[in-house]
C-alpha cells in the first residue's frame, strides 16, 4: 500500500447553495466516490473554523468578502463567513461517501491563523499531522481531488511535492473559484513543482 486519495473539503458551504460556493462543485462528488473504491486510503480534509475566524471578512470592520488583508504570516484572502464548526455549511456533502476515508484532517480550527493546505497552516509551519500520518503508513503517491482547486487544492499539492511525494491532481474531480485570476497561477504553479495534471 503506496497510494493515497486526498479528497479535499469536498462540504456543504464550498458547494453551490453554500456560503462560500464553488461553481459545480457537487458535480465532482460521483466520480470522487468512484475513485474511492480503488484506492489504497483515502484521506478526507475537513475546512473547520470557529465562528470568529480571523479570515472572515465579517471580522475586519469595512472589510468587504474577497479583499486582502496583512496577516503576521503574510497576505491573507477575507473569505464570508464559512465551514463553521458544527454548522451544516461544515458537513461533508451527504452524497460523499464518508465510509470510505480512513482519516479526517481537520484544518483552519485556530481562529488567528488559516489554513488551505492539508499539510500546513497558512503560516507554512504549523502542520496538520497529515506527513507524519502517510510517512508511518508508508504512503508515497499521492492523488488529489476535491475544492478549491486554485486554493486548498493547490497548497496542499505543493507542500506534498515540496515534502517529496509523488502528488497527481485530477483536475476533473476539482473545481476552482478562480479569484482575479487565481486558477492560471495554480495551475502553473503546481507544473512547475512537478505535479502531475491529469484530466480523465
Amino acid at each position: 500500500m503506496t497510494q493515497a486519495l486526498i479528497v479535499i473539503d469536498v462540504q456543504n458551504d464550498f458547494c453551490p447553495g453554500g456560503a462560500l460556493a464553488v461553481p459545480e462543485g457537487d458535480q465532482i462528488v460521483p466520480g470522487i466516490n468512484a475513485l474511492m473504491e480503488r484506492a489504497d486510503a483515502v484521506v478526507l480534509t475537513q475546512d473547520w473554523h470557529p465562528a470568529k475566524h480571523l479570515s472572515f471578512a465579517s471580522q475586519h470592520p469595512g472589510a468587504e468578502p474577497y479583499g486582502l488583508t496583512q496577516m503576521p504570516y503574510g497576505p491573507q484572502v477575507l473569505w464570508p463567513d464559512h465551514c463553521v464548526q458544527g454548522s451544516l455549511g461544515a458537513a461533508f456533502h451527504a452524497g460523499l461517501n464518508t465510509d470510505q476515508a480512513q482519516l479526517i484532517i481537520r484544518k483552519g480550527f485556530r481562529p488567528q491563523i488559516d489554513s488551505y493546505s492539508a499539510f500546513f497552516e497558512n503560516d507554512q509551519t504549523t502542520p496538520t499531522g497529515l506527513e507524519g500520518y502517510l510517512r508511518t503508513r508508508g504512503i508515497t503517491d499521492l492523488t488529489m481531488v476535491g475544492l478549491a482547486t486554485d486554493f486548498c487544492v493547490n497548497f496542499s499539492a505543493l507542500d506534498a511535492a515540496r515534502l517529496g511525494f509523488k502528488v497527481t491532481v485530477r483536475l476533473d474531480l476539482c473545481r476552482a473559484i478562480d479569484l482575479d485570476g487565481s486558477l492560471g497561477a495554480a495551475l502553473s504553479a503546481m507544473k512547475q513543482a512537478g505535479v502531475d495534471l491529469l484530466s480523465e
